[in-house]
């Protein structure tokens, strides 16, 4: 399957119109319709130190700890990763739920990659579509897996008072 031409630090034209489309429904409080596959992200640029915001898909979700994993298939290239790298999510949308400045860690490449391998077990055909368009492994077992990362994101819990 070819994939989808787009540039070195992520999509452009059209792709990224259609990427982006899920924004205008948050922008209107009507991020919940989508479910909880996508999150909404706010975070701090890097250079300007403006808020900076992006949709993501869900990975993995962990409904005992809100832990909410997403995949950055462009890794440090995706500017919403550099952002991250250098400073702080400032808000986290997800159903219904928001969390201001939630935690967030850079998953280490094994858990990746374990990751991916269950996101590819558990919906197969939508896993082989997203490789056409995303620079994804189609065996995310035995493929490198090139710049792809994942992120965890975590509901901020404020330190116990003594």
């Amino acid at each position: 399957m070819s994939r989808v031409v787009s540039g070195a630090r992520g999509p452009e034209g059209s792709l990224l119109r259609a990427l982006r489309a899920p924004l205008w429904m948050y922008h209107r409080d009507l991020g919940p319709l989508l479910g909880r596959r996508f999150v909404y992200l706010a975070h701090q640029g890097r250079l300007s130190g403006l808020r900076r915001e992006t949709v993501l898909q869900v990975a993995r979700l962990d409904h005992e700890t809100g832990e909410v994993i997403a995949i950055a298939a462009w890794g440090n290239r995706a500017d919403w990763v550099r952002n991250l790298r250098a400073g702080r999510a400032l808000e986290l949308r997800i159903g219904h739920l928001r969390f201001a400045e939630p935690e967030h860690r850079f998953l280490p490449a094994e858990e990746t990659r374990s990751l991916l391998v269950s996101c590819r077990e558990a919906r197969p055909v939508t896993y082989r579509l997203l490789t056409g368009v995303f620079p994804l492994p189609a065996d995310p077992k035995n493929d490198d897996l090139g710049s792809v990362r994942a992120v965890a994101f975590r509901p901020h819990v404020p330190p116990a008072a003594d």
